[in-house]
């Protein structure tokens, strides 16, 4: 089968489970509304938030080698089951515990695909991992383009309970028909040479997980990731909260819900096309520098009209949403692709501890303090840092093997006589 069918079928899967991530913002305040006897406030349930994204990324590891060595195909349609359980029960929910384990449960199978589709882009394409890469995170970021609209009719006509029942439902079954055929590629495979040659460096080793992690370079990425991952997720939470203490009109929102997504996954295939011929480096840097000046526009200019306040949250997620293709394509080509499910679910893991303080975190410090000044500034900070480490990717070194791991794969020399 061509690999391009298995590519966007993945895509079909990511689509699904990018709305379970980027419709959120349409569900936070008539939770909170529905809770009111219980006192629920917007930081409870954006703690919610962030730990759906958290449990993902932390359970990601271990179930990466099963991807590795298995396949996709089984793990696909026990996340849709995840996913229609977890996020279909949401509306009937009446405890704060009840609602984080359910949330976390629909984290956990938003993983699975997440992971699947990540590896069936790398694994397929290693001689264009940068847009392959693009494509597939694409769905998961741009999917919600066309579904914000439908979930925001939907909790107006039915109510936001059957809209977390239907598209749970609705959601699940398309996930695991999308993992019907998605395998991983024969031992053997290969692909011939790309036309023009890309401007990034690779290493000619496959490294283990646990080879990684004793590396000094992974926790350079990691930190870097967690740096510019967290104004993105914050303001993918907090989109609605944040539109409604700024005074932002409905329609506009509306636009902006549908213009973010579209950004969003549009980001991830410019630059990812970008860094197959650029350089990853070169591509990072620029993307990263622009998205703290976004970051600090919004908390000032997108106070002062509906236009500029779209504009302004668009940009943001289009110099954001990058960093899912670039991180996961330099990780390829620094530590090989042959383990690269395993190996990027270690780096992903940031997206968790960045949700955590985009959702919860953000949220809390908007009640105690009365303005989100402080979450779009500190958050434009830390995405100014990421730049900078950018930067310094170029210059570090390819990582090397420990002596015992390197004499484990070389080859057996024959004895002589």
């Amino acid at each position: 089968m061509n690999r391009w069918v298995r590519l966007w079928s993945a895509f079909v899967g990511m689509v699904m489970i990018g709305n379970l991530q980027y419709a959120w913002t349409l569900f936070a305040q008539p939770m909170v509304k529905a809770h009111a006897q219980q006192h629920w406030t917007l930081s409870d349930v954006q703690w919610g938030f962030g730990l759906f994204i958290a449990a993902g990324t932390w359970t990601m590891p271990f179930l990466a080698s099963y991807i590795d060595t298995a396949g996709p195909r089984v793990l696909m349609a026990l996340s849709g089951i995840a996913c229609a359980i977890g996020w279909g029960s949401l509306g009937h929910v009446n405890s704060l515990t009840s609602f984080y384990t359910l949330y976390c449960l629909a984290g956990i199978g938003v993983a699975c695909v997440y992971a699947c589709g990540v590896a069936t882009a790398v694994k397929w394409f290693p001689d264009r991992r940068g847009i392959a890469s693009g494509i597939i995170t694409a769905g998961y970021g741009m999917g919600a383009a066309a579904f914000n609209p439908l979930f925001d009719y939907l909790i107006k006509r039915i109510g936001y309970s059957d809209t977390f029942f239907w598209t749970g439902i609705t959601h699940g079954a398309l996930i695991m028909l999308s993992g019907l055929i998605l395998v991983n590629p024969p031992a053997t495979y290969k692909v011939a040479a790309a036309a023009v040659k890309a401007k990034v460096r690779r290493h000619d080793l496959d490294f283990t997980c646990w080879e990684m992690l004793r590396t000094p370079q992974f926790y350079f990425l990691f930190i870097a990731m967690l740096s510019i991952g967290i104004g993105g997720l914050m303001v993918t939470a907090q989109l609605k909260p944040v539109a409604t203490d700024f005074k932002i009109g409905a329609a506009a929102v509306t636009v902006a819900l549908v213009l973010t997504p579209l950004a969003n996954g549009s980001a991830r295939i410019l630059w990812g096309w970008a860094s197959d011929y650029l350089g990853r480096e070169w591509t990072m840097f620029t993307a990263f520098l622009l998205q703290p000046g976004f970051l600090a526009a919004a908390t000032t200019l997108g106070r002062t009209g509906n236009a500029m306040f779209v504009f302004l949250m668009t940009m943001v997620f289009l110099t954001w949403g990058e960093l899912y293709v670039l991180f996961t394509a330099v990780l390829a080509d620094l530590y090989g692709s042959k383990n690269s499910a395993m190996n990027y679910s270690f780096l992903y893991s940031a997206k968790g501890f960045a949700s955590l303080l985009g959702g919860g975190i953000a949220a809390t410090l908007f009640e105690k303090t009365g303005t989100w000044d402080y979450a779009f500034y500190g958050s434009a900070a830390l995405a100014l840092i990421s730049a900078i480490m950018a930067l310094y990717v170029r210059r570090i070194p390819l990582p090397q093997k420990s002596p015992e791991s390197a004499l484990a794969v070389q080859p057996v020399q024959p004895t002589a006589g």
